[in-house]
């Protein structure tokens, strides 16, 4: 199989139906740069991944960003039908909100806390409309003059996002590990949370490598072992050393006839996770007629026998064996 995919060519990007776009996995958008994961209908984005249907007019934002909203900037799951929001995270149908976590359906927020349907609120306290258009000026020009500064020493004025620092999860527990994994020196040394691994008492009843191969010749009394995980703790996966079959898991393997896995949940997640590309572009050249690679062409080119004087940016690193195409020349190959 490996073979077969490094024998192919590979689309320097999986764009469609897009016009002025640069990044991944993104579809019927327009004006977007460095962006991940478009669901559709974006327009003029930079800086997102995961966003969802009808993003426009927003600047640096993360998983779950979209649902018809515009002008977002620097918020985490700011979506559904949001308008000039900032620097929030878990904030739907709302508007004006600045330093929102967990608002919903509100108004003109500042620094508000798990709000709904309120409007002309600072740190969850009301003010009327004129009380909080004269302060919120107040707080920001004061909070620019004694910016937070982080164990690190650095400063935090407003405009920034919220100090990693507070945040309440540990880096190596969230899915940033999964798509910028640091070591735990690294992290420490950004300033980030970090939790060791809790050592695993488990004892196992069975190695992976005496699962039988075929799912046919497993026992109904597979669910009652517990099954060493092939890495034994030794990846950087999260590793649970050890798992069990569940009844679900076990009838599901039997009706698609697939063997039992030898991994634990943590390290198959983490393998389907390195099939994708990273979450990063590289600017490269196309590859046709490069000398490089072993595919040969079976359409004729726009450039002859020369090597394709195109170039774009892509999420295939240079050093990687893969064969990648520009637009033009993958769709010569492949109509």
């Amino acid at each position: 199989m490996e073979e077969l995919r490094l024998g192919a060519i590979h689309r320097y990007a999986n764009i469609y139906r897009s016009e002025s776009v640069v990044g991944d996995n993104i579809e019927n958008s327009r004006n977007c740069h460095y962006c991940f994961d478009l669901a559709g209908e974006a327009e003029n984005v930079k800086y997102s991944n995961w966003g969802t249907y009808g993003l426009k007019d927003s600047y640096d934002t993360g998983p779950g960003t979209g649902g018809k909203s515009e002008m977002v900037y620097e918020g985490v799951s700011i979506g559904v039908n949001n308008g000039n929001c900032a620097f929030g995270t878990i904030v739907w149908y709302s508007n004006g909100v600045r330093y929102g976590f967990n608002c919903h359906s509100s108004q003109n927020l500042f620094g508000c806390v798990s709000v709904r349907s309120k409007q002309y609120c600072i740190l969850n306290k009301q003010y009327t409309k004129e009380e909080y258009e004269a302060l919120v000026p107040k707080i920001i020009e004061h909070v620019n003059a004694m910016p937070y500064r982080d164990a690190k020493g650095r400063e935090y004025r407003y405009g920034d996002f919220f100090p990693v620092e507070i945040s309440p999860f540990f880096y190596n527990d969230t899915i940033a590990q999964e798509y910028f994994p640091l070591t735990k020196e690294r992290a420490a040394g950004e300033g980030y949370p970090w939790q060791d691994p809790k050592e695993k008492a488990y004892q196992p009843t069975k190695i992976a490598e005496d699962l039988p191969d075929s799912i046919r010749d497993v026992p109904d009394s597979i669910m009652n072992e517990v099954i060493a995980c092939a890495h034994g703790g030794t990846c950087r996966h999260g590793c649970s050393t050890a798992f069990k079959i569940i009844p679900a898991e076990l009838a599901f393997y039997r009706q698609f006839d697939l063997p039992l896995p030898q991994f634990c949940p943590n390290c198959r997640h983490h393998a389907r996770l390195a099939q994708r590309n990273p979450m990063k572009l590289w600017s490269r050249k196309c590859q046709c007629q490069s000398g490089q690679g072993t595919y040969r062409n079976t359409a004729a080119h726009f450039h002859g026998d020369s090597p394709c004087p195109n170039e774009f940016q892509t999420t295939y690193a240079p050093e990687r064996p893969e064969t990648v195409y520009c637009e033009q020349c993958y769709q010569a190959e492949v109509a």
